[in-house]
């Protein structure tokens, strides 16, 4: 008797479920890594991602050319952008300045295994005094609320990202004007998930001052730029990472905002590559003339969720549905520009206000919910948003409301 003839059904069962339970754990910590690039090991997926690790580094190189690190401390997922341009991108409500603390606060970090709320942000002061921050007219000195209150979220940052762990005291009195002097924490600097922050292909450390970029983007560049080889392969390489960079990263990529060789290349392959990234990451592809969306039915894989719950997530599916309407009609070819979405807002209170929070019923309110309806819209790849005036996108009809059906009583 072979060893073949015991391969029963029961066998093939086991396998088959094997198979099963393996995919879902590598798409589980697929997805847990595209949303925590930089996974500490308490992180609940970690496991995951450590079991899969070969077939995770593997397809992440091949198919995004993101370098994967795996330790026991943790994971970094060297997840960078395929659109260096693109402001919607970064922490939340973070601007050029907090990012500059956020750094400060990084190089302070280097020196010891722990420290306080206090003394992090005395040294973030001496370092703010640098001459080539204050040419550009940096300041940090912690005497207002408004600094103490950026110390603060940038120590939240770090706590979330598990480079910081609390071991006493908090930040919350910190801000206020009376005793915040008094005020203090403690943290352990978890040195691994530091030194894992900045994603970049080059330090910034690593240039001569004489040899260093001068201008902003063209040092974004530096930091991120990556080897390609010189042939028609290591071409096609780069435009498909690049391409499904933007896959992974944008609810929607238009046709349109490619360049001619991305382009022939995203309309031939962009099935092809649908399948392989749906497959993995558990998407669902939308393939439309106007270009591609993946889309994830569980929202697990989204910043900005729509629709949701709340006054300004109401608002901003109306404004949505009201663009919706604009681009299906062929004969609008006004621009639309931020007061009319405010306009539209202050008329749709009449009718849906009772259920909004009083203070979006306030006069005046609508301008700032039309300011955040078209923030998130624009994350969102829904519209063109510059100057104040909106072009709504070809997405964005998904969220158009069609006709009604009247159907009989039986």
């Amino acid at each position: 008797m072979t060893a073949q003839s015991f391969a029963g059904p029961d066998s093939r069962r086991i396998g088959e479920l094997q198979k099963a339970q393996q995919q879902d754990e590598f798409r589980r910590a697929l997805r847990a890594l595209l949303m925590r690039p930089l996974m500490s090991s308490v992180h609940e997926d970690f496991p995951a991602v450590r079991r899969q690790a070969a077939r995770l580094s593997e397809w992440f190189a091949r198919e995004a050319g993101w370098p994967l690190h795996i330790e026991r401390e943790g994971a970094r997922l060297i997840k960078r952008p395929a659109d260096l341009a693109d402001e919607t991108r970064g922490l939340s409500e973070y601007d050029r300045r907090r990012y500059v603390l956020l750094c400060l606060a990084c190089a302070v970090l280097e020196r010891d295994p722990q420290i306080t709320l206090q003394l992090l942000g005395q040294r973030m002061i001496d370092l703010a005094s640098d001459p080539t921050l204050t040419s550009c007219g940096f300041e940090f000195t912690l005497r207002t609320a408004s600094e103490r209150r950026e110390l603060v979220s940038v120590c939240r940052t770090l706590l979330d990202q598990d480079v910081l762990q609390r071991v006493a005291g908090d930040e919350e009195n910190y801000v206020r004007e009376n005793g915040w002097a008094g005020s203090d924490a403690l943290y352990d600097v978890q040195r691994r998930m530091l030194a894992g922050m900045l994603a970049a292909v080059r330090g910034p450390s690593t240039w001569r001052a004489e040899a260093a970029p001068v201008d902003f983007e063209d040092r974004l560049r530096s930091l991120v730029a990556e080897h390609m080889a010189d042939t028609e392969q290591g071409r096609r390489d780069a435009i498909r990472h690049n391409l499904t960079r933007r896959l992974l990263d944008d609810p929607v990529v238009y046709t349109s905002s490619l360049d001619a060789e991305h382009q022939a290349y995203f309309v031939n392959q962009r099935g092809a590559m649908a399948v392989r990234i749906c497959e993995a990451a558990g998407l669902t592809a939308e393939q439309r003339a106007e270009g591609l969306a993946l889309t994830d039915e569980s929202g697990q894989l989204t910043d900005v969720s729509m629709p949701a719950e709340g006054t300004e997530a109401h608002a901003t599916l109306l404004v949505a549905e009201h663009l919706a309407k604009l681009l299906r009609d062929a004969s609008n070819t006004a621009v639309i520009v931020d007061d009319d979405v405010a306009a539209f807002l202050r008329g749709a209170i009449d009718k849906f206000g009772r259920y909004w929070r009083k203070s979006a019923r306030e006069p005046g309110a609508e301008v700032e919910l039309a300011e955040i309806a078209l923030e998130r819209l624009h994350r969102l790849k829904l519209i063109s948003h510059a100057n104040r005036k909106v072009w709504p996108l070809p997405a964005i009809a998904r969220f158009a409301i069609g006709d009604p059906e009247v159907h009989g009583a039986d």
